[in-house]
């Protein structure tokens, strides 16, 4: 556990140094050869002075066995790791590290590539890997990297084949260990189609971009500065400088070109024989070059250029920078990713106490609900009880209406006797007895007419007082309870329809009893012509006054109005007739 806590500190300083010294401390905790050997060959390859007796002092042995009891990685850490410069060759400090790795964790039966390219692999590997261990490159990187060999192969990327790797991804894992990744190239599954000259020349291509900072390599022609004769040169543009070989296997190098951020370069036109010309001008010197073509010109050209412009930002290689990039994004993603989770939980536990607020509100819902089911039930019991009242009212007013037509018929039965009696007093046209007897008869039938009236006055005004008892029984009802009121509305316009039914049968015994007293109107004329005729019984008559009294033309003073229109006689004579009766009681 020491060993591996001691592993996973991270180195001083910074860069790509400390990703490769925390590498190859990862593989010493996958337990290779520890010893004097090894920590001199480190040395050796670090630069760093070896020192044998720290080593021995460190592991030394007394009586009661070893005294460090914490293993290599202290010593690792302590004598050379933090003695560490950056004066070494970091190829051939990965060249130690894959030969401390690969004949333990290397198939080379099953893989198309070289070792060397394996090699390159395990390389950029480190490169592109994330800054924990156990090292790993993510699916993002290796999309990267397969995109980078096959556009240097020539191909054309298949993304569809990338999605499907993807999906059976094994989803358990962040991304594929260095031996994995080498499968994964060694394999062929994304160069199906290339040879094993062009996949290697691929991989050479991209290890030089992303480990050696090439930017742009290719043979172009040179002036020389003293003999001034034209040499075919291999050109490689790095950051900060452009090294030209005798020839592409970068054996035999013949100078540098140093750049920074005074340096220029320039178009020239073709002189001397020579086309496709451009200047580099630096501090000290210039350098004519004469490229293949227009197009290697103006590439070569625009790469140096910007070259020149990185370093007068001051800003890394476009490969580190966009590796740096997608790191970040790839932070900023997993960071949404973090919140996005946090946020959810958030909501989770929100939405698990709304849950529990709305089970909270749905059983008070159910307690409501079932208070409200009991109102509903007494409601409803009441409401059949006002029914089975309203029914029974019903009844007793359709009784009411049945003996109210048996009276109607009684009335009219009346009224024809009536008439009859009209039609005999006709015949008083031809005697005056007769006459009498008519004009005695129609006093008769004055006075039946009248006590007819008064009790149709009578009817009529119970009938009244009973509809405006009717009336405020609705009211009442309608003010008992609002959640009656459509019911005792529909129960309202039934009774209204019931009254309204006897108000038409009041108008129609109104029209009959109208009709009755025009009726009567035309005998009291028809007694008035017989008392013309009889005038000469005047006298003879007026001595029997108190039995019967001859029908004459009304008096002008006003007569006495009653509900069926004005009376026989006038309040002076009915005052009269009462002194008399009075009277005539007094004498008997």
């Amino acid at each position: 556990m020491a060993d591996r806590n001691a592993a996973e500190r991270p180195a001083r300083g910074g860069g790509s140094r400390d990703r490769d010294l925390a590498f190859f401390a990862s593989l010493l905790l996958s337990g290779l050869a520890l010893g004097p050997v090894l920590s001199h060959n480190l040395c050796t390859v670090l630069k760093v002075p070896h020192d044998p007796v720290a080593l021995e002092e460190h592991f030394r042995d007394d009586d009661e066995g070893p005294v460090s009891n914490q293993g290599y990685m202290p010593y690792l850490n302590k004598f050379i790791l933090e003695k560490v410069q950056d004066n070494f060759d970091k190829i051939e400090f990965n060249r130690m590290c894959w030969t401390l790795c690969v004949k333990k964790n290397l198939a080379k039966s099953l893989l198309l590539i070289t070792e060397d390219d394996a090699f390159k692999v395990w390389v950029i590997f480190n490169f592109l890997s994330e800054d924990k261990y156990p090292l790993i490159i993510v699916p993002e990187e290796i999309e990267y990297l397969l995109k980078k060999l096959t556009e240097a192969m020539g191909g054309g990327w298949q993304q569809e084949q990338f999605e499907n790797y993807k999906i059976n991804f094994d989803d358990s894992k962040d991304g594929l260990s260095v031996w994995e990744l080498i499968e994964l190239i060694g394999n062929g599954q994304f160069s199906k189609g290339m040879d094993r000259q062009t996949v290697s020349m691929a991989i050479n291509e991209v290890f030089n971009e992303l480990i050696l900072d090439v930017l742009k390599q290719g043979y172009m022609m040179k002036k020389g500065h003293r003999r001034k004769n034209w040499t075919e040169r291999w050109f490689v543009l790095k950051p900060n400088i452009i090294s030209y070989y005798v020839s592409e296997d970068l054996k035999d190098k013949k100078g540098d070109i140093l750049l920074d951020e005074n340096c220029c370069v320039e178009s020239l036109p073709d002189k001397d024989g020579k086309k496709c010309l451009f200047i580099i001008k630096c501090f000290d010197k210039t350098f004519e070059i004469s490229a293949s073509d227009k197009k290697k010109k103006q590439e070569w050209i625009q790469a140096i250029h910007s070259t020149i412009h990185l370093l007068k930002l001051g800003s890394p290689p476009p490969h580190k920078e966009a590796r740096q990039r997608r790191k970040e994004l790839r932070k900023k993603v997993l960071a949404e990713q973090e919140e996005l989770e946090r946020q959810m939980k958030e909501l989770q536990v929100a939405n698990e106490n709304k849950q529990q607020e709305l089970e909270t509100v749905r059983k008070k819902l159910e307690e409501a609900a079932s208070r409200a089911a009991e109102e509903e039930k007494k409601r409803l019991q009441t409401q059949v009880e006002l029914q089975a009242r309203f029914s029974t009212e019903l009844e007793r007013e359709k009784l009411i209406r049945q003996q109210m037509e048996e009276q109607v018929a009684q009335k009219s039965s009346e009224l024809e006797q009536y008439l009859q009696r009209v039609r005999e007093l006709e015949d008083m046209y031809l005697k005056l007895q007769e006459a009498l007897e008519d004009e005695r008869q129609a006093r008769q039938d004055e006075e039946t007419v009248r006590k007819l009236q008064a009790r149709l006055l009578e009817e009529e005004s119970s009938k009244r007082a009973e509809l405006e008892k009717w009336h405020l029984e609705q009211q009442q009802a309608i003010q008992t309870t609002e959640a009656e009121k459509q019911e005792l509305e529909n129960q309202r316009a039934v009774k209204e329809q019931a009254l309204q039914e006897a108000m038409e049968q009041l108008q129609q015994l109104e029209l009959e009893r109208k009709q009755a007293l025009e009726q009567y109107e035309g005998v009291k004329k028809k007694l008035e012509m017989a008392t013309n005729k009889t005038k000469s019984w005047k006298d003879r008559v007026a001595q029997h006054e108190g039995l019967i009294r001859l029908i004459e033309p009304g008096s002008k003073n006003p007569h006495l109005i009653t509900n069926w229109g004005p009376a026989a006689f006038t309040q002076a004579e009915l005052e009269e007739r009462e002194k008399s009766w009075k009277g005539k009681k007094a004498t008997e």
